[in-house]
C-alpha cells in the first residue's frame, strides 16, 4: 500500500505546486530588487514585482491543464486567454494578500493541520487508491498523511491550505453583516411570482418619422460630434493585408476518394465485417464509434442521394459508392420496416490528398519561407508574386475581435495584429480551407476618430436623436386618444403603430429588456393605462389587463428555505462585488507587451554576427 501511496506524490505535487508558486510570488519580498528590475519581471501588482519565470511557469501550467481538458493544442486566441487568466489570478491573489496583511488575518499551524486532516484535496477524491467500495475512504487518506511519501507533499499542501483558510476568514468578515429582512424577502418573492397580463402600443421613431422630417446641416453634425465624444470612442484598430492560398479539393481528390471507397467495398464483398471496416476507416466520427451504425432512419433525415439508395438497397447488400455533399458512402441496410430503415455506412470524404496535397504543401512552404515572420513589408508582396496569388485587404480589425476576410472569420490573426510592428508579417495561419499570411499595414490607437472618418455614424446617431424628439409628439397623441375614450388597440390602429398583448409574465422573466417598461408594467393597476414611457429607443403606452398576486400563504410555507437561499445568494453577490472592487483598486504595472514579442521582433532584436 505504501508503494501505491508514493505513486500519488507526483499527482498531488502537480496540483499544489502552482499554489505554492503564487505564495512565493505574492509575499512582500521585493522581487524587482532580487531579480534585477523590470526586465526580469512581468509587471508589478500593489508594489510587488512578479518574476517573469514564475509567470511563465504559471502560464505553462494553465495551458497544459486546458490542453488536457480539451484533448488538443490551443489556438493563439486560446493561448492568449490562458495568459490573461493567469495575470488576472495574480492580481486577485496579490490584492487578497494585501487585505490579509491589512486586516491581520492569519492561519495558525493547528488550523492548517486540521484542514489537511479533514478536507482532502478535491483532486484526490476520485483517486482509486483512496477509495473503498467505490467511495472515498477518509481513513486511507489520513493513513497516507502519516507516510514517508506524504512528507514530501505536505509542505506544499500547507501553503495551499493556509491561503484557503485566510481567504475563508476574510470572506466571512466581508459577508458577516449580510442580512435579508422580511420585507426584502417578500419583495423578492413577489418579483418571482407576481404576474401581469397586459397590452402595449409602441412608437418606434425610425418607423414614424421620415428622414426628410429631420434635416441635418454640417454645423449640426459638428455640434453633435463635439457634445458626444463618448459615443464615438473606438478601440485600437488594425489594418491588415493578406495572401490566401486556398486548399479546396479538385477532381483528382474526388477520384482518389472514389477509388478508396471502391477498394473498401471489395474488402467488404470478400467477407470483411462491415462494422470493423467502418471503425477503422469511416470519417464519420459519431457512427464510426458504433461500427458505422446510423440507427433508424426516416425519410427526410438524410441527404437526398443517400436516401435514394438506403430506401431501395436490398437488405444485407453493400452499395456502390454513393456521392453526397459529405463525400462517398458505402451503405449497408440491416433492416427495413414501417417506412424506417436501419443502416450502417462508411464515409470517405473528398479531401486534398496525394499529388495535389504535395503541390499545395510545396506552395505553402514557399509562402512561409518568402513571406512569414518578416519585418520588411515587401515580404508579403514578394511571396504573393512568387506563388501567383493576389494581395487582399482585411476588413478593419478592432482590438478584441477576430479578423474577417470578406465573410470568412480567420482565427489567431486578431491576437497577432496587436502584438506586431507596422509592416510585419505573421506566421502562416492554417484553416481547413486555406493558408493565410497577414501583414500589419497600420495601427490606429484607441480614441475618437476625426469627424470626417466617421461622418456616417455621427449623422446616423444625430438623426436618431432628432427622430426620438419628433416621435414624442406621436406618443403624446396616442396617449391623448386613449384619454378621450379610444381603446389602446383602436388608438394604435389609427396611428398605424405596433400593438400587442403579452403575458402573463413575472418581473424576473419579462418580455421586455428595458427595465423602465417592466417597472411600469408592475406599477400600473389592473384595468389602468400608463403614461407615456420613454425607453432607450422607443416610446410605450401600457394597459394592464390582469394582475395575479403572489401567494403569501405559500411564501410562509417556504419561508425558511427561501430565506436561506436568498441569504446565500446575497453573500455570493457581496463576495463577487468585493473581489471585483479589490481587483479594480489594485495598482498594476503591466510589462507584458514589452516582454512578449512576435517571433520576427525577437529575431530582429538578436545581435547580428560580425562579417
Amino acid at each position: 500500500m505504501m508503494q501505491v501511496f508514493r505513486s500519488i506524490v507526483g499527482k498531488v505535487a502537480a496540483v499544489v505546486f502552482a499554489v505554492l508558486m503564487l505564495v512565493f510570488i505574492l509575499t512582500s519580498v521585493d522581487w524587482s530588487q532580487v531579480t534585477g528590475g523590470s526586465r526580469t519581471t512581468v509587471g508589478e501588482i500593489n508594489g510587488v514585482g512578479i518574476p517573469l519565470q514564475y509567470f511563465q511557469q504559471a502560464t505553462q501550467n494553465e495551458i497544459q491543464s486546458r490542453q488536457e481538458n480539451r484533448g488538443r493544442a490551443l489556438s493563439d486566441e486560446e493561448l492568449e486567454e490562458a495568459r490573461e487568466a493567469v495575470w488576472q489570478q495574480l492580481i486577485q491573489q496579490r490584492s487578497l494578500e494585501v487585505e490579509f496583511n491589512r486586516r491581520g488575518i492569519t492561519a495558525s499551524a493547528e488550523e492548517i493541520a486540521q484542514a489537511i486532516q479533514e478536507n482532502p484535496p478535491n483532486e484526490l477524491l476520485t483517486q482509486p487508491d483512496f477509495q473503498t467500495d467505490g467511495q472515498f475512504d477518509l481513513s486511507k487518506y489520513q493513513r497516507w498523511l502519516r507516510s514517508a511519501a506524504a512528507s514530501q507533499v505536505i509542505p506544499l499542501m500547507e501553503a495551499q491550505y493556509a491561503g484557503q483558510i485566510r481567504q475563508g476568514k476574510l470572506l466571512r468578515v466581508v459577508t458577516g453583516d449580510v442580512y435579508v429582512s422580511d420585507p426584502e424577502l417578500w419583495q423578492i418573492w413577489r418579483d418571482m411570482n407576481e404576474q401581469v397580463t397586459m397590452e402595449y402600443a409602441r412608437v418606434v421613431p425610425a418607423a414614424v418619422v421620415p428622414d426628410s422630417a429631420v434635416p441635418l446641416s454640417s454645423a449640426d453634425l459638428q455640434a453633435y460630434y463635439d457634445a458626444h465624444p463618448d459615443r464615438f470612442t473606438r478601440p485600437a484598430t488594425a489594418y491588415l493585408s493578406y495572401v490566401r492560398l486556398t486548399r479546396f479539393p479538385d477532381a483528382s481528390d474526388s477520384v482518389a476518394a472514389l477509388q478508396r471507397a471502391a477498394e473498401l467495398r471489395t474488402e467488404l464483398l470478400n467477407g470483411a465485417p462491415f462494422d470493423e471496416v467502418a471503425t477503422r476507416e469511416s470519417a464519420d466520427s459519431v457512427s464510426r464509434a458504433k461500427g458505422g451504425d446510423l440507427g433508424e432512419i426516416s425519410r427526410g433525415q438524410m441527404d437526398p442521394a443517400f436516401e435514394r439508395v438506403v430506401f431501395s438497397l436490398p437488405v444485407g447488400n453493400v452499395s456502390e459508392p454513393v456521392l453526397t455533399q459529405f463525400g462517398y458512402h458505402l451503405i449497408k441496410v440491416e433492416s427495413r420496416s414501417g417506412g424506417k430503415v436501419r443502416a450502417r455506412h462508411i464515409l470517405m470524404p473528398v479531401e486534398v490528398t496525394g499529388q495535389h496535397r504535395d503541390q499545395l504543401d510545396a506552395r505553402a512552404d514557399s509562402l512561409e519561407q518568402l513571406g512569414a515572420e518578416h519585418l520588411d513589408p515587401a515580404a508579403l508582396d514578394s511571396a504573393a508574386r512568387a506563388i501567383g496569388v493576389p494581395v487582399g485587404r482585411v476588413n478593419p480589425l478592432q482590438k478584441g475581435a477576430r479578423a474577417q476576410v470578406g465573410f470568412e472569420v480567420v482565427p489567431d490573426a486578431g491576437i497577432w495584429a496587436f502584438q506586431a510592428a507596422v509592416g510585419e508579417t505573421s506566421r502562416i495561419i492554417e484553416v481547413p480551407y486555406a493558408f493565410f499570411l497577414f501583414r500589419l499595414d497600420s495601427l490606429k490607437p484607441e480614441g475618437v476618430p476625426p469627424l470626417a472618418a466617421i461622418r456616417g455614424a455621427v449623422e446616423r446617431l444625430a438623426r436618431e436623436d432628432r427622430k426620438m424628439a419628433v416621435a414624442r409628439q406621436v406618443a403624446d397623441d396616442l396617449a391623448k386618444r386613449v384619454t378621450e375614450g379610444s381603446t389602446l388597440a383602436q388608438a394604435a390602429q389609427a396611428l398605424r403603430l405596433e400593438h400587442q398583448q403579452v403575458g402573463p409574465f413575472t418581473r424576473i422573466k419579462p418580455p421586455f429588456a428595458d427595465a423602465k417598461v417592466v417597472g411600469a408594467a408592475f406599477g400600473v393597476a389592473a384595468g389602468k393605462t400608463s403614461p407615456v414611457i420613454t425607453s432607450s429607443e422607443s416610446y410605450y403606452l401600457l394597459h394592464v389587463i390582469k394582475r395575479e398576486a403572489a401567494d403569501s400563504a405559500e411564501f410562509v410555507r417556504n419561508y425558511d428555505q427561501f430565506r436561506a437561499t436568498q441569504v446565500r445568494l446575497a453573500r455570493q453577490d457581496r463576495v463577487r462585488s468585493y473581489l471585483d472592487a479589490l481587483q479594480r483598486s489594485a495598482k498594476v504595472k503591466d510589462y507584458r507587451a514589452q516582454i512578449f514579442r512576435t517571433a520576427a521582433q525577437s529575431e530582429a532584436s538578436q545581435p547580428q554576427p560580425r562579417s
